[in-house]
């Protein structure tokens, strides 16, 4: 028991002070001092509650942002990817013109011309026959001739039945003359060159190839 004089703890059931002596008719309660401080303690123990939760929420709204981020990162991710075959197709458009340029060469490197397969010459007159291989062939020939007083003449003619030539006659004026043809044939042919009273002729076979 507490003596409401001075505050001495008495045992209980004492009815005065063993201090001071005076009646203990009354004990002084539990000083509200002490009631205070449970009450602080429950109020920061509820802040406390109240603190860890808005932790919690702001952590878990910070991890959802992360979250929205990342997926905005893998959506812009495909993006990227698709932009790669583009650059490719330009590279290849890019690169045609090259390819276009070897085949031009190519062509260029093919294309056909005549070439030279025979060449004959002489004088006088005479005949001589020659083999001209196949395929497409042309055949000039030039003549000039002694004089005008009779038929002075060049003559190619094949087996083939292809033929050409040049004359003079009598009141012909003495000059060159020259002719040529053109033929296509899958076998050799034969031909005769004839001339007649020249100074010069000169016969040439170009083949097509």
């Amino acid at each position: 028991m507490r003596c409401n004089q001075c505050g001495f703890e008495n045992k209980k059931g004492a009815k005065f002070c063993t201090k001071c002596g005076s009646s203990l008719g009354g004990v002084i309660a539990d000083p509200p001092v002490e009631k205070s401080n449970d009450s602080s303690k429950y109020i920061i123990i509820a802040l406390i509650a109240i603190i860890i939760l808005l932790a919690a929420v702001i952590g878990y709204f910070a991890l959802s942002g992360n979250g929205n981020s990342n997926q905005a990162t893998d959506v812009a991710s495909p993006q990227s990817n698709v932009s790669q075959p583009v650059q490719s197709v330009e590279s290849e458009e890019e690169s045609a013109p090259a390819k276009t340029q070897t085949v031009s060469s190519n062509q260029a490197s093919e294309a056909k011309s005549w070439v030279s397969i025979g060449s004959y010459s002489g004088s006088g007159s005479g005949s001589k026959t020659i083999s001209v291989p196949s395929g497409k062939i042309m055949v000039k020939l030039s003549a000039y001739p002694i004089k005008n007083y009779a038929t002075n003449h060049l003559y190619v003619s094949g087996s083939n039945g292809e033929s050409g030539g040049v004359d003079w006659g009598s009141k012909s004026a003495v000059e060159t003359r020259s002719d040529s043809f053109t033929y296509t044939s899958s076998s050799s042919e034969t031909f005769t060159i004839d001339y007649y009273e020249t100074v010069s002729w000169n016969v040439e076979f170009y083949s097509y190839q």
